[in-house]
């Protein structure tokens, strides 16, 4: 055990230093500290976009999911592959012709400075507090699992501990990325990716190894081993497989924490390439997050967990030696950071160009908009601490229920708005953008409602009802306006012919995958 303290801790010394190194100064340009100059290779997006999308959560909550639910959870994870084709052959390719440094700027143009106000507000609110938060609370949950002995020193409250590594690793991200903006976030990220996925393969095949080989994935667990459940289940049932692709059209085609490095791209080739290896990494992330937790259900068959998110800790508690054990909570430590650094990094993006520069001090230098994305880093370390201690209080108020789910159905009050102001934004010619504002702002309390008369419908079938019927209803009124209804100038770009290549291939892996894995 103190062995893997060890590692931790040589770990984050390193990590800290790759961050500050070469930091930069203080009257860096706006494009250098958050774009990097829009100068990053297709290598270094595909390997930080996926580093920031694989979150601790992912490992902890996604394999307690899978524990309980089994292949179906990993929907969540190879359906991203069709956002990713969107976001590269669509989305990315008007967004580097315009050269943004937000996507609200994209909003801004297409829908008025309102709708691109509103989805500002509420994708700082959503990043700096609830997934910043949540990304906290897991990592720190698991250390505190692990180390729990060593921790009992601050307190004998296992609650105080959690709260103690809360500040800890969130104060520790929070440095560097302050001192070396986009360009340190994307060298962790290379790094922290390397490491997680070490981690991650070192935890699948020992699971593995111990439920007795690969066979018997299907001998023992051939019951969690369907991507598609029954339409009647109350969690993952095939039927919400529409909803999780409407969502990304959002996570992965209009979301600033997980675009910055494309919007950095050097051409968009780099762009393009980067996010469709992206793609084909995100079918490495499903393997070895989600059939770990499946192989442990296999294992604890006669005596099962009583809290599923417990999984990932006994896993790497129980079945791991010194050693291998700490290389484990390494891998844990960088899907951390590389999310932490990326929100950051990208809040403080949205609050300095899109906030503080518009609306507070329109004639601001470039050194005060830096100074004021720096600032608002630190405020976001704040906001997401606060929210870590709701979803801390969640947990050991209800400790036997999958927490990935339960922030599914928060986030989803405000993605489902977002869907809807990105389709119209892309898909529609000329919508009436105080329509569009009305039916994003709607959407909130018309999610609510289906919630509350309509509590059987699974989240994510709501989800699919309240972005088409939403974005149905600025459709038929843009077509009654224009007698026109869809953009189709300029939709689909792409670099080259191999590019193109790599994203039939991309899409059809994607259809392969449901029809095997049925």
């Amino acid at each position: 055990m103190y062995f893997d303290l060890i590692l931790i801790l040589i770990y984050l010394t390193v990590i800290m230093g790759i961050g500050i190194w070469g930091r930069l100064r203080n009257d860096v340009g706006v494009d250098e500290y958050f774009l990097g100059s829009r100068s990053l290779r297709w290598p270094y997006i595909a390997v930080s976009t996926i580093a920031t999308n694989i979150q601790a959560n992912h490992f902890v909550a996604m394999a307690g999911s899978a524990y309980v639910f089994g292949l179906a959870q990993a929907n969540l994870e190879i359906n991203a592959v069709f956002g990713i084709l969107l976001a590269a052959f669509v989305f990315v390719p008007i967004y580097l012709q315009m050269k943004v440094v937000t996507i609200t700027q994209f909003f801004e143009k297409k829908l008025g400075a309102r709708v691109a106000l509103a989805y500002s507000v509420l994708m700082i609110f959503l990043y700096s507090f609830m997934y910043l938060g949540t990304a906290l609370f897991w990592a720190s949950y698991v250390l505190e699992g692990i180390f729990g002995n060593f921790l009992s020193v601050f307190s004998d409250q296992r609650t105080v501990r959690i709260a103690i590594l809360i500040i800890f690793t969130g104060l520790f991200s929070a440095v560097y990325t302050y001192m070396g903006g986009l360009r340190a976030v994307v060298r962790t990220d290379v790094i922290q990716f390397v490491i997680l996925v070490a981690g991650g393969l070192i935890t699948l095949f020992i699971a593995v190894n111990h439920l007795g080989g690969w066979g018997e994935l299907w001998g023992k667990t051939g019951h969690l081993m369907h991507l598609h459940l029954p339409s009647d289940h109350d969690t993952l049932p095939w039927t919400a497989i529409l909803g999780m692709l409407l969502l990304n059209l959002n996570y992965w085609g209009a979301n600033q924490v997980i675009l910055q490095r494309a919007l950095a791209a050097r051409s968009l080739r780099d762009a393009q390439i980067g996010l469709l290896v992206g793609g084909g990494l995100k079918y490495v992330m499903a393997i070895i997050i989600i059939i770990p937790g499946i192989a442990l259900a296999g294992i604890l068959r006669e005596k099962p967990l009583a809290d599923p998110d417990l999984a990932y800790i006994t896993l790497v508690r129980d079945f791991l030696p010194d050693g291998l054990r700490g290389i484990i909570l390494t891998g844990l430590f960088a899907s951390l950071m590389s999310t932490l650094d990326s929100i950051y990094n990208s809040v403080s993006t949205l609050w300095s160009i899109d906030i503080f520069k518009k609306y507070i001090k329109p004639d601001a230098a470039e050194s005060d908009i830096v100074r004021a994305g720096k600032r608002s880093i630190l405020a976001a370390f704040v906001t997401g601490a606060i929210f870590s201690f709701v979803v801390l209080y969640v947990k050991f108020e209800n400790p036997t229920f999958p927490l990935t789910h339960w922030f599914n159905q928060m986030s989803y009050f405000v993605k489902n708005s977002f869907v809807i102001i990105v389709m119209s934004a892309v898909f529609l010619l000329r919508p009436s953008k105080k329509l569009v504002l009305f039916t994003m702002l709607f959407s909130v309390p018309f999610t609510y409602l289906l919630m509350n008369f309509i509590p059987d419908m699974n989240y994510f079938v709501r989800s699919t009802w309240v972005i088409l019927l939403s974005f149905g209803f600025v459709a038929i009124v843009t077509y009654l306006k224009n007698g026109e209804l869809f953009n189709s100038k300029n939709l689909f770009m792409v670099s080259n012919k191999y590019v193109g290549r790599l994203g039939i291939l991309l899409l059809f892996s994607l259809i392969l995958c449901h029809v095997v894995l049925h």
